[in-house]
């Protein structure tokens, strides 16, 4: 389900590793601007506090424990460096009421693509078992009213707009409860910028 996986605005990205052992990790898809801005006017037009300290973003792996986190760094990258550019389409409106209280924007491209990525990531160090089935969403409303749920869901039943996705963040669960950004993993380029080799 959805899960707040990003740092505050405004704060640093992480430069070193880790030191902290059985942290936990999270990857996400940003969402890129204007559209993300224009998500999060949304997102506060129906009371969600959330809406100015977390991006609009989409969730590839939340809260999952990593013992080993040069080996998971590793991982994450690799993913990465195998996954090529994919354009997301969303459209329209979900939730998932009454299990959790969320509405989100549907992709209706895109989806097979994350959720290939989710299964990806999910693996290795990282992989665990779920409580729900991995389902890639936008979020615009979490843990408000009903009534402001409702609004959500009608006022952007027909909302659409779509982008390319060519990166997505790994981020590190820190003491303080805050999530650290540690890198942005490009699609299809090495650590050092280089393009992978095609298959």
């Amino acid at each position: 389900m959805c899960a707040s996986i990003i740092q505050p605005r405004g704060a640093a990205a992480a430069t070193s590793p880790s030191s902290v052992a059985g942290s936990s990790v999270g990857v996400t898809i940003p969402i890129p601007e204007p559209l993300a801005g224009t998500l999060e006017l949304w997102r506060a037009s129906f009371g969600d506090p959330m809406a100015a300290v977390v991006p609009p973003h989409i969730t590839l792996i939340t809260t999952t424990p990593a013992t080993d986190w040069d080996e998971t760094i590793d991982h994450v990258r690799a993913v990465a460096r195998d996954q090529a550019p994919f354009t997301v389409r969303l459209r329209g409106t979900g939730s998932f009421r009454p299990i959790s209280p969320v509405v989100f924007l549907r992709l209706v491209e895109g989806f097979d693509e994350c959720v290939d990525l989710h299964v990806r990531l999910q693996a290795g160090p990282l992989e665990r078992e779920l409580a729900f089935p991995f389902h890639p969403h936008v979020t615009v409303a979490h843990d408000v009213s009903d009534a402001a749920m409702d609004a959500a869901v009608g006022e952007l039943q027909t909302f659409e707009a779509s982008f390319e996705v060519r990166s997505m963040g790994l981020y590190e669960h820190m003491p303080s409860g805050l999530w650290k950004l540690r890198e942005e993993l490009h699609f299809g380029q090495g650590t050092d910028g280089s393009q992978a080799a095609a298959g």
